[in-house]
This record gives C-alpha cells, structure tokens and sequence, in this order.
C-alpha cells in the first residue's frame, strides 16, 4: 500500500510540473529576440549526469549542469534571458524547470526534451 501511495504521489508531483510548464516571457525576452524567435542572451543546459554527458553525447553549444547540483547554478542562470533545458527524455529538463520557477527565475524557460533536439547555431 505505501509503494502504491508513493507511486501516486509521484504521479500527481509530475503532473503538477507538467501542468505549470508554460513558458514565462517579459518584454525584455521579446525585445531581445532576433527574426528566428531565439533570444540572444541564452543558454541551452544539459542536466543528465557527467556520465550520460560524456558517454552518451551532447550538444557543443550546450553547458551540463547535472540535475542533483542545478540548485547551485540557479543564480548564474538568472542574468541569461531565456534557459534551454535538456536531458534523456525530457523529465529531468522538466523538474529543473520547475526548480528554476521556484527559485524566483522569471524570465523564458523551454524544456526541449532530448538533448538530441538541440539545434547549435553557427555565430
């Protein structure tokens, strides 16, 4: 019976998150955005572990911030104007986002789901 109350409880945790994915944008993101809708000041974040990282792959234009120290970089990421989150699946890119909510980030955040989908611009 717990397991199943655990497993609901995660259930209704991934909900939620899922549920308060809508990205934020102020006027300054919108100011800051070129033709193609990507902000000029951002930052795509990778939050799978070292391992994954380095054993699986990863975009070159893309930082690893692994999910279980991501608190820790919060305030770094604050002065970017749009986070790109990324991961295996999309599920830790997710609870990342939400993390970054809470701690007050205000600003564009995209959970774009597999790192794969992660398109590098040449500058």
């Amino acid at each position: 019976m717990k397991k199943i109350k655990s497993l609901l409880g995660t259930a209704v945790l991934l909900f939620s998150i899922t549920q308060c994915d809508s990205q934020i944008k102020t006027k300054n993101d919108m100011e800051n955005s070129n033709n193609t809708g990507i902000t000029k000041n951002e930052i795509i974040v990778d939050v799978r572990t070292t391992e994954e990282w380095n054993e699986d792959g990863h975009a070159d234009c893309s930082v690893n911030y692994p999910l279980d120290q991501f608190e820790n970089k919060i305030e770094e990421l604050k002065k970017y104007d749009k986070v790109v989150l990324v991961c295996r699946s999309g599920n830790r890119a997710g609870l990342a986002k939400h993390k970054l909510v809470e701690a007050g980030y205000t600003k564009e955040i995209e959970n774009l789901g597999p790192w794969q989908n992660v398109t590098c611009k040449v500058k």
